[in-house]
């Protein structure tokens, strides 16, 4: 049984893009849980409104200015001063994302997409069914493992806890989905043990 519940949260806008993955743009004040490492989001690629990037969140920046470093240097900076810094300053934070798939008329498809998102479009997050359903085969897997860019073992232990949040509720298919997670894993990894030792550690509650 699927949760039903969505969070389709605004993540940013897409800044630069390839159909490896791409990067968006979001306001430091609106860094949440939309933001979390492994999370599932999506964007229309370029001149298709039909298609979705799927892709993972793997990495999380806030930019730093001149401003930011005088005041970290600072003996003794008010907490008003740092306050107001945090909450009101257009502080820019980029959120980094690896293709895995694309969704087009209904279909999933666990490979890079034709083409990559454009500029501006909005990111935000997949909902729960749109995870759940992703992730009913894990072919995703061998994008993940193999992409020399991210920090990949940590990256599908996220993405597996990540999505084994949909199951909420019933323990016994969380488990169960977990469980097929680990098979995967293993096939993928057969020859390499002390790589798949690790990740299976890192899924653990």
């Amino acid at each position: 049984m699927t949760n039903n519940g969505t969070n389709n949260g605004i993540v940013g806008r897409v800044l630069r893009a390839s159909t490896r993955g791409f990067d968006c743009g979001a306001h430091s004040r609106n860094i949440g849980e939309n933001h979390d490492f492994g999370a599932f989001v999506k964007a229309p690629i370029a001149n298709n409104d039909s298609i979705d990037a799927i892709g993972l969140i793997y990495k999380v920046e806030i930019k730093d200015d001149q401003l930011i470093a005088e005041l970290v240097l600072g003996d003794a900076v008010p907490e008003t001063i740092l306050r107001d810094q945090r909450e009101n300053r257009m502080i820019p934070v980029e959120v980094k994302v690896l293709n895995v798939g694309f969704i087009t008329n209904g279909q999933i498809v666990h490979s890079l997409p034709p083409r990559p998102p454009m500029s501006l479009s909005d990111v935000v997050l997949c909902s729960q069914d749109e995870v759940y359903n992703f992730t009913l085969r894990h072919d995703f897997f061998r994008l993940i493992l193999g992409a020399s860019e991210v920090p990949s073992d940590d990256l599908v232990a996220a993405t597996i806890r990540y999505a084994s949040n949909v199951y909420n509720g019933n323990e016994e298919m969380r488990r169960a989905f977990l469980v097929s997670c680990g098979r995967q894993l293993a096939r993928d990894l057969s020859n390499d043990l002390k790589r798949l030792a690790y990740i299976l550690t890192l899924i653990k509650p």
